[in-house]
């Protein structure tokens, strides 16, 4: 068993572009032909993105982000961790970081919406489904047929 690596958690506002794509793709959630110039200000858009840092090699190697008002309301997103350090409690120490950031502006509703079967991931972390609601999205599609 590989030993485990050593990790920091950071509070960032901006981070190497190419780190944090290799990220968002492990995570499916970047398109070849997306622009990455738009990293860096989707970084400082984010109420709060952290990196997850391997201590040895400096880079990233986990992040996750929230999306918030500040003082109402956060949306945990884009949580993704390298394959090769999966298995370590990095996920779960992102997500801590990300709800400690949120309780110090005192933001009591945070939620998140979850992939299927990372149930089990999260309800140790105290996130458990909100059955009275339905996760919605926008279908863009039907939203430009419609007349203004």
């Amino acid at each position: 068993m590989a030993p485990l690596p050593e990790i920091s958690y950071r509070r960032v506002s901006s981070w190497e572009t190419g780190e944090i794509l290799a990220l968002y793709r492990t995570g499916g959630w970047w398109d070849e032909d997306a622009d990455t110039a738009l990293i860096p200000a989707l970084i400082r858009g984010s109420y709060a993105f952290v990196v997850a840092v391997d201590k040895k090699t400096l880079s990233a190697v986990g992040m996750g982000r929230v999306l918030s008002d500040g003082i109402s309301d956060a949306y945990i997103q884009d949580v993704v961790v390298l394959p090769a350090y999966r298995g370590h409690g990095i996920g779960k120490g992102i997500i801590r970081s990300l709800i400690g950031i949120c309780h110090a502006a005192e933001i009591g509703w945070i939620a998140l919406i979850a992939e299927p079967g990372t149930e089990t991931f999260y309800h140790p972390l105290g996130f458990s489904r909100m059955e009275e609601y339905v996760p919605m999205k926008l279908d863009q599609e039907k939203t430009n047929a419609q007349p203004q």
